[in-house]
């Protein structure tokens, strides 16, 4: 029986609590409601903390446990780094700056609720935030082993949530044991 060997590059992680702490800090700072994105790029391209492969690894077995992807990402990426400690330096940093921006808003939300601009200006977000999720996708497509069932996944993922409305958990628990199985016959 042979044994095959998988050696992979050793990716230098942050130096300290302190880089895990502000890193997360500012990513969490790069963008409100699409910062997934801005992770990908900094945490891979910029940091090179993870290659794309253990990017999307990571990401996955994130957006199956309960909880924010990205914290759910930070977390798994500060524990990795420096254990229970940098798991909580990362999950700090993701949480401190939104929180106080959050609870400033929210103290002077009622003042600008009915303008007008303000309601224009969160449908512009919008767009602007699902054009950053697509852009993400086909940035991370040609990691995928399976990058030619992406379309179709995406597909009906879109059918089942937005046109037929079902609940994200129900077309996750239709759709995802089907992946698995594709995943895992593709490997063989």
């Amino acid at each position: 029986m042979h044994q095959h060997v998988v050696l992979t590059a050793v990716r230098p992680g942050p130096r300290d609590l302190r880089e895990l702490f502000w890193s997360f800090n500012r990513l969490t700072l790069s963008g409100f409601g699409g910062v997934l994105p801005f992770a990908q790029r900094t945490l891979v391209d910029e940091k090179q903390w993870l290659s794309r492969d253990e990017f999307v690894g990571l990401l996955s077995v994130s957006q199956v446990l309960p909880g924010p992807n990205l914290i759910n990402l930070a977390l798994m990426i500060g524990q990795r780094s420096f254990g229970w400690k940098g798991a909580l330096a990362a999950l700090a940093g993701m949480l401190a700056a939104p929180v106080s921006i959050v609870l400033l808003i929210a103290v002077g939300y009622s003042t600008w609720a009915s303008l007008p601009a303000l309601h224009d200006a969160l449908r512009g977000m919008e767009l602007v935030t699902t054009g950053l999720v697509i852009a993400m996708a086909l940035r991370l497509t040609p990691v995928l082993r399976t990058a030619w069932a992406v379309p179709l996944w995406a597909a009906m993922a879109f059918i089942g949530v937005g046109l037929m409305h079902w609940q994200l958990l129900t077309v996750m628990l239709a759709l995802g044991p089907a992946a698995v199985f594709l995943a895992r016959y593709r490997r063989r």
